[in-house]
């Protein structure tokens, strides 16, 4: 029973995590903002542990670790842009009166996108109580799968950092049209608790879904080879 459940251990942590907005709706008086909010947030730690998983993916020659200093930084900036720029949506579109200041960017050349990717965050965490809390508890979830499955199982040795450098991408782009179609539609509803409970049911959904799909596919490779 033990062994079981910590095989299932980063499933486990991810649906509990998913399950912690629902205390934010019943106990802070989350909106939908607050919501969309966490789930962007999560965005940003996937980002963080993608570049982890990036650092540590093994390579056949010392020519491929040279490519890594250049691949880790272009991916850092590219992700942080593209998600700096899909939280400020997120504040423009169901913001409502909530301001977002993505301040003066003072940092040089491309890695103004990192500046105002750390901007946003800053404003995320401060838009809400228990937001930061949650945040935190995003980067234990994924960190208990980063360690279990990328490190412990060894998927590391079955990724690359060009295949690393597309995955976020895909993930971010499925589960975020069902979280924007639903936050939009829980937003004309007036966001009544019903409602934003069952936008959090969809997003756990689809992220569990999208869970098992990734590692199922991870382990059908080692299994191949």
């Amino acid at each position: 029973m033990t062994k079981k459940l910590t095989a299932n251990l980063p499933l486990v942590s991810l649906i509990a995590v998913n399950a912690l907005p629902i205390f934010g709706v019943l106990f802070l008086d989350w909106e939908v903002f607050a919501v969309l909010l966490l789930y962007w947030a999560e965005n940003v730690v996937l980002g963080f542990y993608n570049i982890l998983r990036m650092a540590l993916a093994p390579v056949a020659n010392s020519a491929e670790h040279i490519g890594k200093l250049f691949m880790i930084p272009f991916f850092a900036v590219h992700y942080g842009g593209f998600t700096a720029v899909h939280g400020i949506f997120v504040f423009a579109i169901f913001g409502k009166d909530r301001v977002m200041d993505p301040g003066r960017t003072t940092w040089p050349c491309f890695f103004a996108f990192l500046q105002m990717l750390v901007n946003t965050v800053r404003d995320a965490l401060n838009s809400a109580p228990g937001v930061s809390l949650m945040f935190l508890a995003l980067f234990v979830s994924h960190g208990v799968s980063f360690v279990q499955n990328y490190l412990l199982k060894g998927e590391r040795h079955r990724l690359n950092p060009q295949m690393l450098m597309m995955q976020p991408y895909k993930r971010i782009v499925i589960l975020h049209v069902t979280i924007i179609f639903g936050g939009g539609l829980t937003m004309l509803l007036g966001s009544p608790i019903p409602i934003l409970i069952l936008l959090i049911a969809l997003k756990t959904a689809v992220d569990i879904a999208l869970h098992k799909a990734e590692h199922k596919a991870l382990a059908g490779k080692q299994h191949n080879a």
